[in-house]
């Protein structure tokens, strides 16, 4: 997903260890992608930001490597029903993973509004350190204004 700069977009591939080209999506804000491998060795994932050379982007991501073990020794061998302890523990768990990913959700809806806070206070700024520069400006221009009503003039004042 990315979280701030340009229009909230870049590109992205994945390559599994022998060259071929596994995933591949152009200007995506987020996206979500599961695979199974089927080789083992390295996996290269690339973000391009080619296209919008002149805005920074950050950008997350998140791995889940291998298959979550069982929460209960010999679960996948049972063939009694579950105690009221272990379905407890199972329905737990299951509510545990859906607060980390919401969490997970906020953080990143958090780090795009603090980027957007952050370019709104500069702006904020720099309209303020313009408005008081004119505000200079106008209010000199109108103190010799005023002053040059009070100033007489002598025609032939100056000559002597």
């Amino acid at each position: 997903q990315v979280i701030t700069g340009g229009h909230y977009d870049v590109d992205c591939y994945v390559e599994d260890p022998n060259g071929r080209t596994i995933y591949k999506e152009t200007k995506k804000q987020y996206d979500s992608f599961p695979h199974r491998t089927e080789v083992k060795g390295v996996y290269t994932f690339c973000f391009s930001n080619e296209f919008s050379t002149f805005s920074h982007k950050t950008v997350y991501f998140d791995f889940q490597v291998g298959d979550e073990p069982p929460i209960l020794p010999d679960m996948s061998n049972r063939v009694t029903a579950l105690t009221q302890m272990e379905s407890a523990c199972i329905t737990i768990h299951e509510a545990l993973n859906t607060v980390i990913d919401s969490q997970t959700h906020y953080r990143l809806r958090e780090a795009q509004d603090r980027s957007r806070a952050e370019d709104l206070n500069g702006r904020v700024s720099y309209w303020s350190v313009g408005e008081t520069l004119i505000l200079f400006v106008v209010s000199i221009g109108q103190v010799m204004l005023l002053k040059s009503f009070f100033t007489e003039k002598r025609p032939g004042s100056a000559s002597t």
